[in-house]
């Protein structure tokens, strides 16, 4: 691509406003390579709120829209060199669906928070709707950003840890030990509440990063699986906390704990798997580092930067900067905003080099809909309820 055929691809943001976690590090993301420019959003219902978050985010007062429903209309009538082409949905998750959706059906590029929505059967169209769109959808599973997560999927594609026994996944978190929900907690509220946050809570909101980390690195599909939820915090509606016991369709076993009722945990997303010839372990909060341990070999531990060895090309193409100046989570998304980004130049519709797709998301779905199954029913496994996207 010559330097001056070269354009930011312009993008809108459904939800994220003034006080939202999770658009400010969209924003951040999306800025960090200069792939990106903000053009217009429909932040918050709350019409100050909206207002402020446009003036911060310095888009014109006209390109601030009181509905995501207003904002595709208009922007789908401006001339083809102004209007948005790409929309970020960061909304809540019942609105995952309708927003995908429609502007999908309005000729949109669609990068959308997980989980892709409240359950399987609600996200049914969306598969017909991107087809007919001859667009690309893509799914915000920032974990697996990260080059060390990459890295290890290769070591694992390499036969370097020989056939895979066990994947251990665990997500504990420890900010919903108390019913923050009750207490006007606005995050806490909507994640708690079936109406918004869909048929699970732990496993929706984390369990589905656990689950998509664990078949992510290792390759392997779960096939089965024994699930056990709880709710601890008295009242509550979903569960905050969940054990799973599962096995793969290529022969492994292992576990995966989702948890938000972990005293004293942060964000302790971790991976463990083991082979035949070789172990890995990666943390998390300590990105920068892969442990592998290969068969009658000391431990070595790779560790993230450009001029870092040991590297593979996959986690290189990933990262930034010289080892000792550690990246993280903003860059970890921000590699799937510049996916997304060749991609819509490249214009090959449906999904994104690198960028989990809707067929992760469905899955995802699946994945939710299993362990729902199997903690109602008294069987000890549970098949996996899998819907292949229609071609």
């Amino acid at each position: 691509m010559s330097q001056s055929s070269f354009h930011r691809i312009r993008y809108g943001m459904v939800g994220g406003g003034e006080g939202a976690f999770i658009g400010q590090v969209h924003r951040m993301a999306a800025a960090l390579d200069g792939e990106f420019e903000l053009v217009c959003g429909s932040f918050s219902r709350d019409a100050d709120n909206n207002a402020r978050s446009g003036v911060r985010c310095g888009i014109d007062s006209g390109r601030v829209y009181a509905s995501w429903q207003q904002m595709l209309e208009a922007e789908a009538a401006l001339p083809a060199e102004q209007r948005m082409e790409m929309v970020a949905v960061v909304t809540p998750n019942h609105l995952h669906v309708p927003v995908s959706l429609a502007a999908l059906e309005a000729g949109f590029h669609v990068f959308c928070e997980k989980p892709l929505a409240r359950d399987l059967d609600e996200a049914s169209d969306l598969q017909q709707a991107l087809s007919n769109s001859g667009r690309i959808f893509g799914l915000a599973h920032t974990y697996l950003g990260y080059p060390l997560v990459w890295q290890a999927r290769e070591l694992v594609r390499q036969g370097r840890l020989g056939a895979l026994r066990k994947i251990h996944v665990e997500y504990p978190q420890g900010w919903l030990g108390t019913q923050l929900e009750a207490d006007g907690n606005r995050q806490a509220a909507w994640r708690t509440d079936p109406s918004t946050s869909g048929s699970s809570g732990a496993m929706g909101d984390i369990g589905t990063h656990a689950f998509g980390l664990a078949e992510f690195v290792s390759g392997h599909r779960i096939e089965r699986l024994c699930a056990s939820l709880s709710i601890h915090a008295p009242g509550r509606q979903l569960d905050d906390d969940g054990d799973i016991l599962f096995q793969t369709t290529e022969g492994a076993s292992g576990t995966l704990i989702a948890s938000q009722v972990c005293t004293g945990e942060e964000n302790g997303l971790k991976v463990r798997l083991y082979g035949e010839q070789g172990a890995l372990e990666w943390l998390q909060r300590d990105p920068n580092r892969l442990h592998l341990t290969l068969l009658n070999s000391p431990p070595q531990t790779l560790r993230a930067g450009i001029d870092q060895p040991g590297l593979d090309d996959v986690a290189l193409e990933r990262l930034r900067i010289p080892g000792g100046h550690p990246e993280g989570y903003i860059e970890a998304m921000a590699n799937l905003y510049r996916d997304m980004a060749r991609a819509i130049r490249e214009g090959k519709p449906g999904s994104a080099v690198g960028v989990p797709d809707l067929a992760d998301g469905l899955r995802g779905m699946a994945f939710i809909e299993t362990v729902l199954n199997s903690h109602a029913s008294d069987s000890k496994w549970t098949t996996f309820v899998d819907r292949e996207p229609a071609q």
